[in-house]
């Protein structure tokens, strides 16, 4: 029978043995510093200077000094001198400098919540891989704010990439919005998961809205200036309003149906009496009568011409185009 026990190394009592209290203050030692244990520091290569009996330091592969050739083993003050115990597999301990709780693994102490930062991959209740690092399988996701704010960024690289959310249905698209291959807002539809149509984009230099059949946004031009709003297709209809709460609006407001292909052609449906339709002339800033808003059309570019003194704001609606 060995005369020390098979986990912690305690020495046993033995038959007619002189002294037992020595060897049982010895073995209650032991069982003091290894029950509950906690460590100074994780991998120590140096002794202190100063040590006080029960610290307990786990050591690295290569200590020096007092703990030459102890390496990977704990070492424990008692009595003013160190005395070393090998660990076995699963042994725990707090690691009281990392402040982190480690269990002893192969030949190293390991943390039992393993460091969150820079993870190859999460998943919960999923399996997550090289394309899906995040992989949620729930109810619901919810995010929520820590005190006020809450926002989700989704980042692309450049410009003519992806960042997007996706709706499917069986694994396979059936909508998605965001940054699809340009920088403008886009909502589109699939039936299939690969051929998609736009629904909506919102531009983003103006913020002008673009569905089937509609296109809208705002344009601020100066006085005796000339702005060029490109027109969604080669013909249809338009609405153009002043915007100014302060100044009388509806005179300067009409409806009108263009021709911006290879026929340029602009016909008046509602004039105010303020905006002179000029068809197809070369607008310059000063083409039109002064205190007025002139109109015209040329290729791909609906022309607006404002001379009604400082710099005002027209909204612009295209419906009907193709």
């Amino acid at each position: 029978m060995s005369d020390m026990s098979p986990n912690l190394s305690l020495p046993y009592l033995q038959p007619s043995q002189a002294q037992k209290h020595v060897t049982h203050n010895e073995a209650l030692r032991q069982l003091d510093a290894l029950v509950q244990l906690a460590v100074r520091q994780i991998d120590g290569i140096q002794p202190p200077a100063s040590a006080e009996d029960g610290e307990i330091h786990a050591l690295g592969s290569d200590p020096t000094g007092a703990w030459a050739g102890q390496g990977g083993k704990l070492a424990m003050r008692s009595g003013g001198a160190w005395t070393f115990v090998a660990p076995q597999d699963g042994w725990r301990a707090w690691d009281i400098q990392g402040g982190a709780l480690r269990v002893y693994s192969a030949g190293s102490w390991l943390s039992v919540v393993p460091d969150l930062q820079n993870l190859a991959g999460l998943g919960i209740n999923a399996a997550s891989d090289a394309v899906n690092r995040l992989a949620v399988a729930a109810d619901a996701t919810l995010l929520s704010h820590d005190g006020a704010d809450h926002r989700l960024t989704i980042n692309k690289a450049s410009g003519g990439d992806t960042a997007s959310l996706v709706l499917q249905s069986g694994w396979s698209g059936r909508a998605e919005m965001g940054l699809t291959g340009d920088e403008d807002f886009h909502v589109r539809v699939s039936a299939d998961g690969t051929v998609w149509t736009s629904a909506l984009r919102l531009r983003r230099d103006d913020g002008a809205t673009e569905a089937k059949c509609l296109l809208s946004g705002t344009v601020d031009i100066a006085d005796d200036s000339v702005a060029y709003i490109p027109t969604p297709g080669a013909g249809g209809m338009v609405a153009i309003n002043l915007v100014d709460p302060e100044y009388p609006q509806a005179p300067y407001s009409g409806i009108l149906s263009y021709d911006t292909g290879p026929s340029l052609m602009l016909h008046s449906l509602a004039l105010g009496s303020r905006l002179r339709n000029l068809n197809d002339a070369v607008l310059t800033g000063t083409t039109g009568t002064d205190g007025y808003v002139s109109v015209s059309v040329r290729e791909g570019d609906l022309q607006l011409e404002n001379r009604y003194g400082g710099t005002r704001r027209y909204a612009y609606t295209f419906i009907n185009t193709y």
